[in-house]
């Protein structure tokens, strides 16, 4: 007696009506993943300098100055009270992270200073002020 194979009859395919959903849940996640790194900046006017050194984005604390004096913490408002209240739990939590102070090229002296003035009182040496290469 002869058996007869099931599958000798049919060809190979490749099962395509779940690549619409996978193909969906794929860029939902591109999606997410992409929210998720997306760095806030307050939209000012970079000083300028001629010579820059170039840091990683690792471990850093950005303060945003603007040209009316109004502070960011890393892109969110606050004020000098937040501002100190931030850098001390940094401190607390990564003593590593370097602190990058971010001002208008129009922002005055005054508004810059009173950042100072905080990192001087706390102590806090690691700090870099951002500006634009002009080269």
């Amino acid at each position: 007696m002869k058996l007869k194979n099931r599958h000798a009859d049919k060809k190979p395919s490749i099962p395509v009506s779940a690549m619409a959903d996978i193909a969906f849940l794929l860029l939902i996640f591109i999606m997410v993943v992409v929210l998720i790194s997306h760095r806030i900046e307050v939209n000012i006017d970079y000083a300028e300098a001629r010579s820059a050194l170039n840091m990683t984005a690792d471990q850093n604390m950005e303060i945003w100055i603007d040209r009316d004096g109004g502070l960011y913490i890393d892109g969110h408002s606050a004020n000098l009270l937040a501002v100190e209240d931030a850098i001390v739990d940094m401190f607390v939590n990564a003593p590593e992270t370097r602190i990058h102070i971010i001002a208008d090229r129009h922002t005055p002296y005054k508004n810059v200073n009173s950042v100072l003035e905080i990192l001087q009182l706390l102590q806090y040496r690691t700090v870099s002020f951002v500006v634009r290469n002009i080269d």
